[in-house]
């Protein structure tokens, strides 16, 4: 009876945590990071401010969790997305494809005002964004695995190591997602990641 009793309250305790994360999700996602405080979280999820640190420290926490998961999230929708193209396509393309499949995940799924935010805890290292930088990622590894295919095709130059191509494209990609967020609206990151790419990858053909 104990251990029934032990477990029921583990499982209440990690439903309440769930509930909140899942309230502190919904409501950074509408409103943006900086818009959404503690208070708002607890009082949408109808739990205590008690319960709330009973289960996250504070509300970077909550963040960090939160960057771990898009990251994980996103990682995965651009590995399926990659899977939908032919390999017979040319890696020129798949590549143009892959940034258009990025470039719309983090403009419609993450959304400007939080990668504002999150750009903000890069630099003041508030929030733990270790997951969103690493090079390790498994969108560095995607695109590492697309110019390895390009250079044993004889598609892509092979004088320059594939490891260093990967980086240097996915620095380019930050830096035009941080365009956007300085000169939003009048810088369309789709628009400008494909013409952005679209010379870099010319310099790459064999």
């Amino acid at each position: 009876m104990k251990k029934e009793s032990m477990n029921k309250r583990q499982q209440k305790a990690v439903e309440t945590k769930n509930k909140i994360y899942e309230t502190a999700k919904h409501l950074i996602k509408e409103y943006g990071i900086e818009n959404v405080s503690v208070d708002s979280i607890v009082e949408t999820a109808g739990v205590s401010k008690g319960a709330f640190y009973v289960h996250f420290k504070s509300k970077d926490e909550v963040l960090t969790t939160l960057v771990n998961d898009y990251t994980n999230i996103a990682d995965l929708d651009y590995k399926s997305f990659l899977l939908t193209l032919s390999d017979h396509e040319s890696i020129f393309d798949i590549l143009t494809q892959l940034v258009g499949e990025i470039s719309d995940f983090i403009e419609h799924s993450i959304g400007l005002d939080n990668m504002r935010a999150l750009y903000k805890a890069h630099l003041s290292k508030t929030v733990d964004t270790t997951s969103a930088m690493s090079y390790n990622r498994e969108i560095d590894k995607l695109f590492r695995e697309v110019l390895e295919r390009g250079v044993n095709q004889g598609e892509v130059r092979e004088d320059i190591p594939v490891d260093l191509i990967a980086k240097h494209l996915i620095l380019s990609m930050r830096g035009a997602i941080f365009e956007w967020c300085v000169r939003y609206p009048d810088f369309n990151l789709k628009e400008q990641v494909l013409v952005h790419y679209k010379i870099l990858l010319y310099g790459l053909k064999k």
